[in-house]
C-alpha cells in the first residue's frame, strides 16, 4: 500500500512514516498540501492519504476539498491527522471529503483502526 503523509512537522511525517513502514507500506512525504499535489502528479497514485488540518501555503482541508473534485483521486482514502477537537473542525473535515479523522497524539493502534476502519487491509 501507498501512503502520502502531508504534514508541516517533520517529527509527525517521520513518526508516521515508521510506524507506516514498519508494517511495510510505503511512504511519500509532504510539508503542505502544494506539496502533496506535487507529489500526487509526480509519485501517484496513492491508497491513502493522511492530512494535517493546518498548515501553511494549502492547508489540510483546502487540499482534501480539490482532490475529491479531481477523479483520478476518487478512490484514495483520506483521514485527517489533526490536534483540532472541535466538533466543527470533524464536520467540516468530513464534509469537505475526509473519509475519517485520527487525534492527535494517537498511537500505533489508533492509526491502524482507522486504516482499517477506511476499507484497507490492516498491514
Amino acid at each position: 500500500m501507498k501512503v502520502l503523509i502531508v504534514d508541516d512537522s517533520s517529527f509527525i511525517r517521520s513518526f508516521l512514516c515508521a510506524l507506516l513502514e514498519a508494517h511495510s507500506l510505503q511512504c511519500v512525504n509532504a510539508e503542505n498540501g502544494k506539496m502533496a499535489l506535487d507529489a500526487l502528479a509526480a509519485s501517484g497514485p496513492f491508497d491513502l492519504a493522511l492530512v494535517d488540518v493546518n498548515m501553511p501555503v494549502m492547508n489540510g482541508l483546502e487540499l482534501v476539498k480539490v482532490l475529491r473534485r479531481l477523479p483520478e483521486y476518487s478512490a484514495m482514502k483520506i483521514v485527517m491527522v489533526t490536534t483540532e477537537a472541535d466538533h466543527a473542525y470533524i464536520e467540516a473535515a468530513l464534509a469537505a471529503g475526509a473519509d475519517e479523522y485520527l487525534m492527535k497524539p494517537f498511537d500505533e493502534e489508533s492509526l491502524f483502526e482507522k486504516i482499517h476502519m477506511v476499507g484497507l487491509a490492516r498491514a
